[in-house]
């Protein structure tokens, strides 16, 4: 099991929202739990000393490219990036550094996965490029994909068969709780566990952890099969957990 580490942008800055609560139009309606004038590339090159690859670059909104586009120069190879991906402007985002790009809303489409559309981004990309965002939302005893700034529910569902269809188009799957995300009350454990034992693939969990103990038990639940990111519960992102032990704790477990 590895620890994931994040850079959430917002308006160029790095910040750590609570999940759900921002809106299309970016009106200030999040909820923010951090926000900092420290340039992203700064984290990145923080990461890079630690060597934490594959955490990931998240552009909320409008206004981020510059930050982005400066934190993966800093690390080229060492990120991911996601964020408004498609088709057209993924091998860009290759270019400018990104491992990978990772995708959510664009391959789904009235509440539906679009396989054309996943299709050409595998074909403009490559699926071992590819980091599928399955975030998603607890609704009538299962876990669905949310889209639109996790505002819309999808009618596909985190489960083993969803998992397994998808496999050969993708290299990881990336998937927020979205019902605990930026909270710090704890992780999901149905969660984590449903994603031990349906995912084919590396997977990332992210939401709700706030301390040392919940990476001990993501590695637990998850069978060492579940990477983890956490963000908010870190003091480099306003929270009470050092970096630096979750660092010691990384090289023990990775």
């Amino acid at each position: 099991m590895r620890f994931r580490p994040c850079i959430d942008l917002r308006g160029g800055r790095v910040v750590q929202i609570v999940g759900g609560t921002l809106r299309d139009g970016d009106d200030g309606a999040a909820v923010t739990n951090f926000q900092t004038d420290r340039p992203a590339a700064e984290y990145a090159r923080l990461y890079r000393q630690d060597d934490l690859r594959g955490g990931h670059v998240i552009a909320l909104g409008p206004g981020n490219d510059h930050a982005a586009r400066a934190a993966l120069a800093a690390w080229p190879g060492g990120l991911q990036y996601g964020g408004g991906v498609t088709a057209d402007n993924a091998p860009a985002w290759l270019e400018a550094g990104a491992s990978h790009v990772i995708v959510t809303s664009w391959v789904f489409r009235d509440g539906r996965l679009d396989t054309g559309r996943l299709d050409a981004l595998v074909d403009a990309v490559g699926a071992r490029r590819l980091v599928l965002d399955l975030s998603c939302r607890r609704r009538a005893g299962a876990f669905w994909v949310v889209i639109d700034r996790w505002q819309t529910f999808t009618d596909v569902a985190v489960s083993a068969g969803t998992l397994g269809r998808l496999a050969d188009r993708c290299d990881e799957f990336l998937v927020h709780g979205v019902d605990v995300e930026g909270r710090r009350a704890g992780i999901d454990a149905d969660l984590v566990a449903l994603l031990a034992d349906a995912a084919p693939l590396p997977v990332t969990y992210a939401g709700g952890a706030r301390s040392i103990a919940d990476l001990d038990r993501v590695n637990e639940l998850g069978g060492g099969r579940v990477d983890l990111t956490l963000g908010s519960a870190l003091d480099i992102f306003g929270g009470d957990v050092p970096y630096h032990d979750v660092v010691a704790w990384h090289r023990a477990h990775a």
